[in-house]
């Protein structure tokens, strides 16, 4: 008997590893780019991954709906449109269906592309492009360590946008010795444009980072803080919707791909260290149940030649459940939470799980971090004091 899935849905990450160059700040699994990409190797790589995980899974995979296809890096928009092309069909063809607001999403960074390759992601069935600008000001772009400038920036956008892509634009704030004016000046010139999507973060110094072991000098907090309100007023006016910490979009325009993520839902990951999260509602031959996550072999080197791409893989323990339900659920700070939502997304509907919720609801509520919302106090939403203290939050239903 294959396990089954607890919904038919399921979103795929694929990771393209491999940059120009590693900027400054960046911790994610990027590596600088070889002489010669083994580009043929990264795809019977890929292709093999994903027959591993059917055969790992079985039917679980197989009858779902595919949702979304987000590639990610690294600096995917280095990848051949070829390529990204025999991925997508290999997805659509391996699934039973795909969902009516099917997304594909390519990470691009502007100094990697010109119109032909646009068009050529564009017939490879990419959708949705996101833009790495971070910035619209060549003194911050330098200093980030990007290898673009603005008008490349600039064009990337216009041409993304030209073509019928659905287009978020990344930005940073926080930069090095970076202004008020400053950082609304990037705003407003992001926002002059008729983008449905924008990802606006602030910059922060993360470990086994060049700017960790070297700081450079960032605004003081306060100057940070006033960037944040006056920004969030700017894009409230605007009728950009603050849908998660980071994620701003016009209404009904937010990524699918996010939102996935977001609201505990299954996902696969493609390629060097990549994370799956699958949720499983019947043990089969392989005793699969509950939540069950992978990675894959980090580094490229050793995924490509490796003949099994699975690093890992475990069950979320029970006492850990809970709290990594809450660590996605709660980014989305304008949805309710409920122990039925909890029970849906997790299948535990343990009295000890019901107790535990409980106990950090009335803890969030005396503490004003959540508010009920409804008659019979089962649903409840962060306050804005919830979502400054978000962290907090959270660790109550650890």
């Amino acid at each position: 008997m294959a396990d089954k899935a607890v919904n038919n849905s399921c979103s795929i990450y694929v990771h393209w590893p491999w940059c120009v160059r590693r900027c400054p700040y960046c911790d994610f699994n990027a590596h600088q780019l070889p002489q010669d990409i083994p580009e043929d190797i990264y795809l019977a790589s890929i292709l093999k991954d994903l027959e591993q995980d059917a055969k790992c899974y079985g039917d679980n995979l197989k009858q779902r709906k595919l949702k979304s296809i987000f590639f990610g890096g690294g600096t995917p928009s280095l990848c051949p449109p070829v390529i990204i092309e025999a991925i997508i069909k290999k997805l659509i063809s391996f699934f039973e269906s795909v969902d009516s607001n099917f997304e594909v999403t390519l990470e691009a960074n502007p100094g990697t592309l010109d119109e032909s390759r646009f068009k050529s992601f564009k017939l490879a069935g990419v959708n949705r492009l996101s833009i790495g600008v971070q910035s619209f000001s060549d003194g911050a772009l330098k200093s980030l360590g990007r290898i673009h400038d603005k008008s490349a920036a600039n064009r990337a956008i216009e041409c993304a946008l030209n073509l019928g892509f659905n287009v978020n634009v990344d930005l940073m704030h926080g930069l090095p010795q970076q202004t008020v004016a400053a950082a609304m000046s990037d705003l407003e010139q992001a926002l002059a444009y008729p983008i449905n999507h924008l990802s606006w973060y602030q910059l922060t110094l993360e470990p086994n980072t060049q700017f960790y072991r070297k700081p450079p000098e960032l605004p003081a907090e306060e100057v940070c803080e006033i960037i944040e309100s006056e920004g969030l007023a700017i894009l409230s006016s605007r009728n950009f919707n603050r849908y998660e910490v980071s994620a701003f979009a016009k209404k009904g325009l937010e990524s699918q791909h996010n939102l996935n993520y977001w609201r505990f839902g299954d996902y696969l990951g493609l390629g060097p260290g990549a994370h799956s999260k699958l949720t499983l509602d019947a043990s089969g031959s392989n005793n699969l149940h509950g939540v069950i996550r992978q990675v894959k072999h980090r580094t490229p080197g050793k995924y490509l030649s490796a003949s099994q791409k699975q690093s890992r893989q475990w069950d979320v323990e029970k006492n850990e459940l809970m709290f990594e339900w809450a660590l996605n659920r709660l980014r989305l700070w304008d949805a309710a939470i409920s122990f039925e939502t909890y029970q849906q997304d997790t299948l535990d509907s343990s009295s000890d799980s019901l107790t535990k919720f409980n106990n950090a609801i009335l803890q969030a509520c005396a503490n004003n971090w959540l508010q009920c919302i409804d008659n019979n106090k089962s649903k409840y939403i962060l306050t804005h004091m919830g979502q400054r203290y978000l962290n907090d939050v959270v660790l109550l239903f650890r």
